[in-house]
């Protein structure tokens, strides 16, 4: 890509930026909730690519001052300063140009958004149930070290420890666009603490990672939703099997059924259901979109293919292998204590240049 294709795509944006950080300011825009909110989503997402274009201009205008005192100069000390300028300012060009051309593809849509994490036991008996904790623990880890809050919402707990399944949402900066790449079917390979004659055993767990939707995303008609209450059941003090504040909605056109009970409060747990039916209603059109452009992909990184095995954790070699992009690691205490941010780096980097190569930049 030319410089002054670059520069012609960026402007372009610039232009948009302004025209957008008028509207917002105008009264009839901040009377319409629903598109000052879009709008201000939109001016966000834009100024990276605003403050890109500035460093751009920048250096492309220091780089035709060198060249042209080079033409100019006659002072030797000079000269040699503008050849040093012009080798730096040359290195940096192509670098920029990359970071560029990465900002220029349109961003997944929801990758800014919050998200609901759903962790489930699959084969492997009381092992998956186990492993399943296990995973919950390392991404609560993880979104400690990130600033992020998780919150359960409901949970059904193993037998011998961990969960048959938990479900819980994740609120802070672009949460969904890290935590996507965490969907699909997580094996381990271990002894388990029910074994007694010291043999490996592979156990699975299924994670789901949704962006959460809003009130905005979806329109969703209380006539079509029934409300149920019922007791809490699990640990929570004197309130459990005495108040019914758990709260069970069913979504009568599609079926889906959510619950909360994580919360004492009827009030909350009625918020945080209402909160994932909205969620899961909204996925069912994501799923579509995940699914076109996985076809149109070799590779999904972040996959719309939620059945897809996609890493194992092998304890006796102290190992972790991400079968998307053939990478492994030799640190899995560090990994299983929320130090995940290694292999989200790599599979960002696989799917940037799937990004790139399907967008012609």
């Amino acid at each position: 890509m030319s410089n002054n294709t670059i520069l012609a795509k960026l402007e372009g944006l610039t232009e948009k930026y302004q025209e957008i950080s008028h509207q917002i300011s105008d009264p009839a825009v901040m009377a319409d909730m629903k598109r000052y909110v879009a709008l201000n989503k939109e001016y966000k997402e834009l100024e990276p690519i605003v403050e890109a274009c500035a460093d751009y201009k920048k250096i492309l205008h220091d780089l035709n001052s060198a060249k042209a005192l080079l033409v100019t100069e006659k002072e030797e000390d000079m000269r040699e300063m503008a050849k040093q300028e012009i080798e730096q300012l040359e290195e940096k060009i192509p670098v920029l140009e990359e970071e560029i051309k990465l900002l220029l593809i349109p961003a997944d849509p929801q990758d800014s958004k919050n998200a609901i994490l759903e962790i489930r036991a699959g084969s492997g008996g009381d092992e998956a149930s186990i492993f399943a904790g296990d995973l919950f623990r390392m991404y609560a880890k993880f979104a400690e070290k990130k600033g992020w809050k998780i919150t359960v919402n409901s949970s059904s707990e193993g037998t011998v420890g961990g969960f048959k399944e938990v479900i819980c949402e994740v609120r802070g900066t672009g949460v969904y666009g890290i935590m996507k790449y965490e969907s699909g079917v997580h094996r381990v390979q271990r002894v388990p603490q029910t074994e007694t004659q010291g043999r490996v055993h592979t156990s699975a767990a299924s994670v789901a990672v949704l962006p959460e939707a809003d009130e905005f995303d979806i329109e969703l008609n209380m006539n079509d939703v029934r409300k149920d209450t019922f007791c809490s059941s699990g640990p929570g003090g004197q309130s459990v099997n005495t108040t019914y504040s758990a709260i069970r909605l069913t979504h009568i056109p599609s079926g889906i059924v959510v619950q909360c009970q994580d919360e004492k409060s009827q009030i909350k747990n009625y918020d945080k259901a209402l909160s994932e039916l909205r969620t899961r209603l909204y996925n069912l059109e994501y799923e579509k979109y995940l699914n076109e452009i996985s076809s149109q992909r070799k590779t999904m990184v972040s996959t719309g293919d939620r059945s897809a095995k996609i890493r194992t954790y092998n304890y006796p070699q102290s190992r972790v292998t991400d079968h998307r992009i053939n990478y492994t690691m030799y640190n899995l205490p560090v990994f299983m204590d929320g130090d995940i941010q290694e292999v989200i780096a790599q599979l960002q980097l696989a799917e940037n240049a799937e990004r790139l190569k399907d967008s012609e930049l």
